[in-house]
């Protein structure tokens, strides 16, 4: 194991070799489709401005007076902060035993956990509402409180951005005919159209835009159109629909854990993971007691939206 992660000497707990923690980003960002679109950054400063990987406002002007440079990246002071995530496991000897007559049986169980926290890390990032010194994953089956994740980050930072109701004490957003909204393209259009910066809004393909939505509420979108009788002509229609993937003229994209009656309008490389340098430990630990080898596992990371002007979040979306 020493030698997988490029550490030498005799001690049972080591440093990842720099190199090596790299390639395991890398690893743990393959093993999920979702995680190589969005960004995995390797920072040296605990806390620190947010990097901005990419250009937030226009930047063309004409001055009569003494020329004033602009920051195009920083737009707000939001930051971010690494806190420590644990990913601890453990090997039973028996499991040991079965798995002795395969020579490469580290490198096999190495990738299986790095995809397992390559899932727990997309978990973290749409459900995380806290970072407790003590988590309960009995309580919070959705890592709620392991970190701050990308939702309630832009809950914080700009609620301005969130919708959670269309009308006040409704505590819902309702979506049809009878509904504060006819479609959920009537509701996109008005998120694109109020809630996204306006230098985005004439180039939102071109940006990446997608909207990202919970499975429940696609399938609700989708299934009056497979439901009901609908002449030919409109038949067409409903398998252009199905078949295109497009809401309000945005691609949809699924992804694993996101919330339920829930959609998110933003490009996916506005969403990052930032990874503090130097700080992915080991240490392995023959337990005799309870006939294992346990592996305990820990790195600084950070869920970072680098624009909060390029995300609209509503939740609560009910079809009536």
């Amino acid at each position: 194991m020493k030698k997988i992660n490029g550490a030498s000497g005799s001690e049972r707990a080591f440093t990842v070799n720099p190199t090596v923690a790299q390639n395991i980003e890398l690893k743990t960002q393959e093993s999920s489709h979702f995680l190589s679109t969005i960004n995995i950054v390797r920072v040296d400063e605990q806390a620190g401005d947010k990097l901005g990987l990419g250009i937030s406002q226009p930047i063309a002007y004409r001055t009569a007076g003494t020329r004033e440079p602009v920051d195009p990246i920083v737009l707000d002071s939001s930051g971010y902060l690494c806190r420590k995530t644990d990913f601890d496991t453990h090997i039973s000897y028996r499991r040991l035993d079965e798995w002795a007559k395969f020579p490469n049986f580290q490198t096999l169980l190495r990738d299986a956990i790095l995809g397992q926290i390559g899932r727990d890390r997309i978990m973290i990032g749409w459900n995380g509402t806290s970072a407790a010194d003590t988590t309960n994953r009995t309580a919070n089956p959705l890592l709620q409180d392991v970190n701050i994740g990308w939702i309630q980050k832009l809950r914080l930072a700009a609620p301005a951005r969130v919708m959670s109701e269309a009308i006040h004490g409704t505590g819902k957003v309702r979506i049809g005919l009878t509904g504060d909204y006819v479609d959920l393209d009537a509701l996109i259009f008005d998120l694109l159209n109020n809630l996204i910066d306006p230098w985005y809004r004439n180039a939102f393909e071109a940006l990446g835009f997608v909207v990202v939505m919970s499975a429940d509420l696609n399938a609700d979108r989708l299934f009056p159109l497979v439901q009901t009788v609908n002449p030919p002509s409109e038949l067409m229609a409903a398998d252009v629909i199905i078949r295109s993937g497009k809401a309000g003229g945005l691609p949809v994209v699924h992804v694993p854990y996101f919330p339920a009656k829930s959609l998110l309008i933003t490009p996916l490389n506005n969403l990052s993971i930032y990874w503090q340098a130097g700080t992915r430990r080991r240490r392995i630990v023959d337990n005799p007691a309870r006939d294992r080898i346990e592996d305990y596992q820990s790195v600084n990371e950070a869920y970072v939206i680098e624009d909060m002007g390029k995300c609209a979040f509503v939740e609560n979306i009910q079809f009536v």
